[in-house]
């Protein structure tokens, strides 16, 4: 039991870190200084680009149009959501099939639950994973590429997908 509350608080605190990654506006960072008294910060993320410059005045724009964008980030942008869904999903599930709860009936009912909570976590984690590695890929091409702005990093990215994957193998070898 308590092993299955332990997944449980990993898996809820890696979709609470996924939720979070979401409002972050900091995914990609880029700072443009040729004199020492003016600089210039890019920064974007899912939804916005944004320039702050030294007083610390910051200018976020929305992306204009949907027909505008990339491809890649019309699918990152559906992956995040879909990952949202499913960590939602996953915690509803896992909180009726815990041991502990006996909402779901029986034991054997509880175990299905609880391992199709397991699976809606492994989704929701595959889908973060999808959304943060092309993200990742995307930025590392770019800084390679001598034609485009310098972009820096995408910060903790991977610590926010790995939680719900690992705890949802646990969950998956306890009720199999």
């Amino acid at each position: 039991m308590y092993v299955e509350i332990g997944c449980f608080l990993s898996c809820l605190s890696g979709w609470i870190l996924i939720c979070s990654t979401l409002a972050t506006e900091y995914w990609t960072f880029s700072e443009v200084s040729s004199v020492v008294l003016t600089t210039g910060n890019y920064y974007s993320n899912l939804w916005m680009d944004c320039v702050s410059d030294t007083t610390g005045v910051s200018d976020c724009k929305y992306y204009p149009s949907m027909m505008d964008l990339p491809v890649f980030l019309h699918v990152c942008r559906a992956l995040a959501v879909v990952s949202v869904i499913f960590g939602f999903w996953g915690a509803v599930l896992a909180l009726i099939g815990m041991k502990c709860t006996k909402i779901g009936g029986s034991e054997l009912t509880n175990s299905r639950v609880t391992f199709a909570a397991a699976l809606t976590y492994m989704a929701c984690g595959f889908c973060g994973m999808i959304v943060y590695s092309w993200w990742g890929n995307k930025v590392r091409s770019d800084f390679v590429d001598p034609y485009y702005l310098e972009q820096k990093y995408v910060t903790m990215i991977y610590f926010k997908i790995c939680l719900p994957l690992f705890s949802q193998v646990i969950y998956r070898c306890l009720f199999w």
